[in-house]
């Protein structure tokens, strides 16, 4: 991958300087009785993380502060607040210190304060630790992958959380004033569509059909994510609910453990998406739908081939959307000789497709947000069709998700 490139969106790690904790702070000197028990009372009525106005008096900005409630029978050593991808770009830097909740003196109140922009969403967990600040601050992936898999959710923040796969715990969401809304995740809708699942040439597809006979068509790569762990399948019936999106069937694709080298511009498998898949799709289930109302859509190294897709395939694939596309790819050690950016690049190099492409990119997505943005001057320039949107989030479902919905609507409209 390439290097880390500086941060273009700041955000300021904070001493105490919630108002709230102040108040607390100076209770528990003056021994004000009952003092932290009201303070707790209060934030499991308004829940966490507590969100208050900028200090400074900045209305694009806020106070965030992240709490945690130590436990008395089993006291912590240490607490790391992990805010995706926040948190991810100093574990690259090799220093985790910045993210280490202090203990309020007196208290079983741990606490950490970012002032952040006001329009930034991010799931976050809590890693607590029980052995040495040496061991907490490792950054090597041995060490990481361990707080990862022991990370777990705010228990005082109420909003829906974010499923995880693979054993590891759910994270909770953090939604700022002025986060782009999702109207479409998380509800029920009424009809509902019906899914099925089946395995198709070896490989595991889950089909969502929408309650009258589809019109359009969107594949998903990183199915098994989307749908046993998100339920995608949801969010298709709140855009057909709400007429937002005509009758669209989602066919999420698994990667079967071969992600690496499917979701790497791989022609054999956008072939074998085009070639066998659709074809499987039109014979089992009669959706067949022309390229112009087929959407292929990706994340990360999917979005990278989505992208591809639509190049490699117009013939069949006539939309693609790209979130926080692997626009880097491939690094530049990789043995085939293609050079970082090669996408990119072909897009520059080649006849422009009669297709239309979505890009989305976190602001806080260092090591994506200049690739993507590259691409989008290359597609614009070589008058490709194309809407660009960055997102103040990071490598994220928390975000991903509310976007699915919203490019998807731009990309099938009625």
């Amino acid at each position: 991958m390439t290097p880390p490139s500086p941060n273009p969106n700041p955000r300021e790690i904070t001493p105490v300087r919630s108002p709230l904790l102040r108040t607390l702070l100076h209770a528990v000197r003056a021994r004000v009785p009952g003092a932290e028990r009201e303070f707790w009372n209060r934030v499991e009525t308004t829940g966490t993380p507590l969100v208050e106005p900028d200090p400074s008096g900045d209305p694009a900005h806020r106070l965030v502060t992240f709490l945690w409630r130590d436990d008395p029978a089993r006291p912590a050593t240490d607490v790391l607040a992990l805010l995706h991808t926040v948190t991810d770009r100093d574990r690259h830097a090799g220093d985790l210190s910045p993210h280490l909740m202090e203990r309020l003196p007196g208290t079983d109140v741990w606490a950490l304060g970012h002032r952040l922009r006001a329009d930034h969403r991010a799931s976050y967990q809590f890693y607590v630790a029980h052995g040495t600040r040496q061991d907490t601050l490792r950054t090597d992936r041995e060490a990481w992958l361990r707080v990862l898999a022991d990370a777990v959710p705010d228990p005082l923040n109420g909003d829906p959380r974010l499923p995880a796969r693979d054993g590891r715990n759910p994270a909770s969401v953090m939604s700022l004033p002025d986060a782009p809304p999702q109207p479409y995740v998380g509800r029920r809708a009424r009809p509902a569509g019906k899914s099925t699942e089946a395995e198709v040439d070896g490989r595991r597809v889950t089909l969502h059909l929408p309650p009258e006979p589809p019109r359009a068509l969107a594949v998903l790569l990183d199915g098994e994510m989307w749908g046993p762990v998100l339920g995608v399948g949801a969010t298709f019936d709140a855009l057909h609910a709400e007429g937002a999106l005509p009758p669209t069937a989602a066919l999420l694709v698994d990667t079967m453990g071969r992600r690496m080298e499917d979701l790497s511009c791989s022609g054999a498998f956008v072939d074998w998406l085009a070639d066998v898949l659709l074809p499987w799709a039109a014979d089992a289930y009669d959706i067949s739908t022309p390229a112009e109302r087929t959407v292929i859509a990706g994340q990360s190294a999917g979005g990278l081939t989505a992208a591809y897709a639509v190049h490699r395939r117009p013939d069949r694939f006539g939309a693609a959307l790209s979130q926080s596309g692997s626009f880097w790819w491939p690094d530049e050690n990789a043995p085939d000789g293609r050079g970082p950016e090669w996408l990119t690049r072909e897009y520059a190099r080649t006849p422009r497709r009669p297709v239309r492409l979505h890009l989305e990119v976190g602001a806080q997505e260092w090591m994506l947000l200049a690739e993507n943005r590259r691409l989008r001057n290359v597609l614009r320039a070589r008058g490709y069709e194309v809407t660009y949107e960055e997102f103040n989030g990071g490598h994220d479902y928390a975000c991903w998700r509310g976007g699915l919905a919203t490019a998807l609507i731009s990309l099938l409209p009625r």
